[in-house]
């Protein structure tokens, strides 16, 4: 059991990337199911609003802070988060450290087309990676019990789900009894940058915590939802003064 540290109300596992990494391999030796979630401010806010997000992130089994907000957050609250574990990074640490081990992947997510141009890329990177299947995230509630079925016959271990928040984390919630794999993973946008078809931040961007303004940039329709991330501060600054 690892440390978790409450940031407005959603319990993020105090954990390095090595550490995080550790938890996931450990996770696969075992016959239980288990839930990967990667919040940054964003998501937080969203479950501050959401009763329903805020459970499902309360009930998984690893929670990572994806983002400088939520580290900066955690020193400000006093309670100091050990460094960012992104989404994206662990996923590629995972590819790496399972390529030997015949652990099979299943992407689903992204517009039609990505998910195959995520699995062909991956595979490139990583060559003895083994991606099972993969699934866009473009289908109605009719198509889920297809899909389930078409996820468990190809035997996958790890599920990376690419619907965005809280579409995906709600998905993995609600159908984790169904699914065989051991791991059902929220990726967001990393099927996209994985695909080719999203870039991510420069490295020094990256650490400096200007990865949102980045973004901003070059998805300027991002405006709206990054209203979120001077709400997160807010929020933390009033949490902060509470405390005194």
């Amino acid at each position: 059991m690892t440390e978790k540290i409450d940031i407005h109300d959603v319990p993020i596992d105090n954990v390095s990337m090595d550490e995080a990494l550790d938890a996931v391999l450990e996770m696969l030796k075992t016959k239980e199911k288990h839930m990967i979630f990667t919040p940054n401010a964003e998501i937080i806010m969203q479950a501050n609003r959401d009763p329903e997000l805020n459970s499902i992130l309360n009930k998984a089994h690893l929670v990572v802070p994806d983002g400088a907000g939520v580290i900066l957050a955690s020193k400000i609250l006093g309670k100091r988060l050990k460094e960012k574990v992104s989404g994206i990074d662990l996923v590629k640490r995972i590819f790496a450290s399972t390529a030997k081990k015949s652990i099979g992947f299943y992407i689903l997510g992204g517009k039609p087309g990505v998910a195959e141009k995520a699995s062909i890329n991956i595979v490139s990177e990583y060559p003895k990676a083994k991606v099972c299947g993969y699934r866009n995230g473009y289908f109605s509630n009719q198509e889920i019990p297809d899909i389930i079925k078409h996820i468990n016959d190809s035997k996958a271990e790890i599920l990376l789900v690419g619907l965005g928040a809280p579409k995906q984390e709600k998905w993995i919630y609600n159908h984790i009894q169904d699914l065989n794999c051991k791991i059902a993973m929220g990726i967001g946008g990393s099927i996209d940058v994985f695909a080719g078809t999203a870039t991510m931040a420069p490295e020094f961007i990256r650490k400096s915590g200007f990865e949102w303004l980045y973004r901003l940039i070059k998805e300027p329709k991002r405006a709206k939802r990054m209203l979120d991330l001077p709400r997160f501060m807010f929020l933390t600054f009033k949490t902060k003064l509470k405390k005194k």
